[in-house]
């Protein structure tokens, strides 16, 4: 049965209205989608290109937001979606890149609608003419010499792609979904300019290989970057994940289950799985698992998880089923603040502070400043401008110098690095900067005057970041400091390096970039709570949200 009968015959009793007001990849989108609720599924896609991608939206759809699915259903997009499908050169796909770029659409989302098309030809009616019908149907029925040769462009373009051949045959029932939107920017911000780690993946695939299920925790102190390895991991394998955020406040065991199970439900298609608590979902996601196929869930930041009593972290099941990991990160903690009791799970740790690793680590700095100096079209001319001023461009020396400064810490990098680039200091030279992230911190803030005599309006601002667990807007900020939003942003953007700017619900957020500067904020005499000078501000804050709900 053709789905053009079936598109022609749901067309003809559907509101006159409704087909004009759609493009032609969302009606196909329509039909399909209804008949998979109408129990038709096994209608399956002809050979015509605009069928396939039809199906190919429905597929998608299952679990991404519709903004991104507008951005596949715009006539224009398709199109380049088609031409980088047959060409056989990258310029194609450099096209389609920079028009998802411009939609601010994440390009593996690209990719993984890449992998759900391949997936649909192979499973249409003929395979082998998915793709022919495309943009010019005059040219196929005449079946002319440049029908013959996009024919043959085609078939290289497929005997190219093996490996996206073999995915989409594979009768693997796990889909690779991008990763949730909540924690989209944090995982695109830590892996844009990731470097080294590869120790960590390599133990933690010995980890996987080694045994049949168990949890696997990566150790380190603030800055040694356990959230970028968590993110590049994730980035790179699509894991399950989850990612506890002090200053925003994700950071629940109910927040972590209601995200973990949506993800899984998704992913696995689990049925009557709403309301399971975690070893439910994982006893049910096991039983749709291809045998070399596991399942890893990565939790980041367990030492910024919000539980009062005293069970496992996150409730975090004391078992699990076979094939089935968890990555975790956290900092140090005392033996008695472990808080993972399990019973016949192995549990192993790689604490980044050991002295084995000490090699890896001072390699994966050098890595990551000689990253900047060369590639980073931010700050790389800066930083060789100033090498070459003060150096005469001996990199190397600069960077032994600046790698024993750090003491291996990327997050003391992430701070330094620019502010070397922007010159902030004439006549800053390497023996001036701080030794190690607390002193930077310490040092930066005298920089900025507030050992002195700060401006009280800088006092209210980072006051009112550090003590909301929620990531305030600039209205918010301004609202609460009862002043008007342009001093507001006067002041962060003189703290812009510290904070974390986000979308959330279509509005910019702003809250404390890392935890470390977080903990340090909050010590500082200066910003205590018991200040006469916050009482009012308290207050207030409190007057506004009562407000807001009212």
């Amino acid at each position: 049965m053709s789905i053009d009968l079936v598109f022609n015959a749901i067309k003809a009793i559907a509101p006159a209205t409704f087909f004009p007001l759609i493009n032609l990849a969302q009606s196909q989108e329509y039909v399909i989608d209804n008949l998979q609720k109408l129990g038709l599924a096994k209608i399956q896609p002809g050979g015509k290109f605009e069928e396939v991608y039809g199906y190919a939206l429905v597929d998608y759809k299952k679990s991404n937001s519709e903004s991104t699915l507008n951005f596949f259903r715009n006539k224009e997009n398709k199109a380049a979606f088609w031409k980088a499908f047959v060409a056989l050169s990258d310029e194609e796909w450099d096209i389609l890149k920079a028009k998802a770029q411009k939609a601010q659409i994440d390009w593996v989302r690209v990719e993984d609608f890449y992998q759900v098309f391949i997936k649909v030809a192979n499973r249409s009616n003929n395979p082998g003419q998915v793709i022919v019908n495309a943009q010019n149907q005059e040219a196929v029925k005449a079946q002319n010499q440049e029908t013959v040769n996009l024919l043959r462009e085609i078939l290289a373009v497929l005997k190219k792609r093996p490996e996206a051949i073999a995915k989409s045959q594979s009768k693997e029932p796990v889909k690779d979904l991008p990763y949730p939107d909540d924690f989209k920017a944090l995982i695109e911000d830590k892996t844009k300019a990731f470097c080294g780690r590869e120790f960590v993946f390599n133990e933690f695939d010995n980890f996987l290989k080694n045994h049949r299920k168990g949890y696997f925790t990566v150790i380190g102190d603030p800055g040694m970057g356990k959230s970028a390895i968590a993110a590049e991991y994730v980035s790179r394998s699509k894991a399950i994940c989850y990612f506890n955020i002090q200053a925003q406040s994700p950071n629940t065991p109910e927040q972590f289950l209601q995200s973990i199970r949506q993800q899984l439900i998704n992913r696995y298609q689990l049925q009557d799985a709403e309301n399971d608590n975690l070893s439910t979902l994982l006893t049910k996601v096991n039983q749709k698992l291809v045998a070399d196929k596991p399942l890893v869930i990565v939790v980041d930041a367990l030492d910024e998880v919000d539980q009062q009593d005293s069970g496992n972290i996150l409730y975090l099941p004391t078992n699990l089923p076979e094939r089935i990991y968890f990555m975790l990160t956290r900092r140090p903690y005392a033996s008695n603040k472990k808080r993972l009791l399990t019973d016949g799970v192995t549990q192993q740790e790689l604490d980044l502070t050991a002295k084995q690793y000490e090699d890896f680590n001072r390699a994966d700095v050098k890595n990551y400043i000689s990253f900047c100096i060369n590639d980073d079209p931010e700050y790389k001319d800066g930083l060789q401008k100033w090498i070459t001023n003060r150096y005469l461009s001996n990199v190397q020396k600069f960077i032994d110098e600046l790698v024993i400064k750090s003491e291996n810490n990327f997050m003391y990098l992430r701070y330094v690095l620019p502010d070397i680039a922007k010159e902030i200091d004439n006549d800053l030279t390497i023996d001036k900067l701080p030794q190690g992230l607390k002193d930077y911190y310490q040092w930066h803030w005298r920089r900025m005057g507030m050992d002195e005599t700060p401006q009280e309006l800088t006092v209210i601002i980072l006051f009112i970041l550090v003590q909301l667990t929620t990531s305030p807007t600039l209205n918010m900020i301004a609202e609460y400091a009862d002043v008007e939003e342009y001093e507001v942003e006067k002041v962060l953007d003189e703290w812009v390096e510290y904070l974390r700017k986000q979308q959330i619900q279509g509005q910019l957020c702003y809250s404390i970039y890392h935890t470390s500067f977080l903990d340090f904020l909050k010590a500082q005499r200066e910003l205590q709570p018991t200040r006469r000078l916050f009482q009012w501000v308290v207050q207030r804050i409190y007057e506004c949200l009562y407000s807001e709900k009212r």
